[in-house]
């Protein structure tokens, strides 16, 4: 390996099993990356690592094994802020999907409605995968932008880790548009549930200006599946404002430095079961929370 290139990760696992809970109509897949083919899109100069390819077409086999008629796509770090990826992906579900794109602070409202027209309705701003801006919230940025998208309904989905924002409530308790975070607020579970950040997190999902994905337990694990120390983390969101969770795969589970085996889509659903045992509620999280934030009919 080249050791001026961004290191490689791991594919997914291509071969998901069938899950043993049964999703309901219309549930949707909040969070999942599409990545290449490579050999036609470059990846951004800046990244940080170099996924495999995560086609749309083995997604799509994983979400009609697990029965997921719906799903949002998120720009990853390896893009920049060039969305042609995410946009054909768009394209090709015919409406199947929406889309959380990367914008320049300066974009223009021609290219923010092309972008919504396309299915995009919200804008990612991550602090983690990055060489910029790590640790810190760059608000003179996030104001203006968010004010920008505000006329399309649109949200700020933010990959941070809440244990550094032990404010974050406060922070964002007058930004102009809804905010989401991804990975159960991305905190390592060896802190506990007392830590500010996390308690900061519940406060502002209480007030229903926030969203939170229960996605990626093994990005805030050390265990195995099925990664038992997350429960705790899940329920206290989920009792905090069920009607502002949602639940997402984190296919294709690209990830630095993997410690443990890849998991396989069909576990990771029903890690669902086990964090939500209450049907009407997994179905609430499943269907008509994203079914609002992402402005599906």
């Amino acid at each position: 390996m080249n050791p001026n290139q961004p290191p490689s990760v791991a594919p997914p696992d291509f071969h998901p099993r069938k899950p043993k809970i049964q999703f309901p109509p219309l549930a949707c897949d909040s969070h999942a990356h599409i990545c290449g083919p490579i050999a036609r899109y470059p990846y951004y100069a800046r990244r940080i690592y170099t996924p495999a390819d995560t086609l749309l077409p083995d997604y799509e086999h994983m979400l009609d094994t697990l029965g997921v008629q719906r799903a949002a796509l998120v720009q990853g770090s390896i893009y920049g802020s060039d969305n042609t990826v995410l946009l054909e992906a768009l394209k090709a579900g015919r409406g199947r999907y929406r889309g959380v794109a990367v914008v320049e602070p300066d974009v223009s409202d021609q290219t923010l409605r092309a972008l919504h027209e396309a299915g995009v309705r919200g804008v990612r701003m991550n602090i983690v995968d990055t060489k910029d801006n790590k640790g810190v919230l760059p608000m003179a940025t996030l104001l203006p932008l968010a004010k920008k998208i505000k006329p399309y309904g649109w949200h700020v989905e933010f990959l941070l880790h809440v244990d550094e924002f032990p404010d974050l409530d406060k922070l964002l308790e007058d930004f102009p548009v809804d905010v989401s975070f991804g990975h159960l607020g991305y905190m390592r579970t060896e802190k506990p549930i007392e830590t500010p950040g996390f308690q900061a997190l519940l406060r502002l999902l209480k007030t229903g200006k926030a969203w939170v994905k229960l996605t990626a337990p093994y990005r805030i694990s050390p265990n195995p599946m099925p990664h038992a120390d997350v429960n705790a983390f899940a329920e206290a969101l989920v009792t905090a404002n069920a009607g502002r969770i949602l639940w997402g795969s984190d296919w294709g589970h690209i990830m630095l430095n993997w410690k443990i085996a890849m998991p396989n889509d069909g576990d990771i659903a029903d890690l669902l079961g086990v964090w939500v045992p209450d049907e009407a509620t997994r179905e609430k999280i499943l269907v008509d929370n994203p079914a609002q934030l992402y402005g599906y009919d």
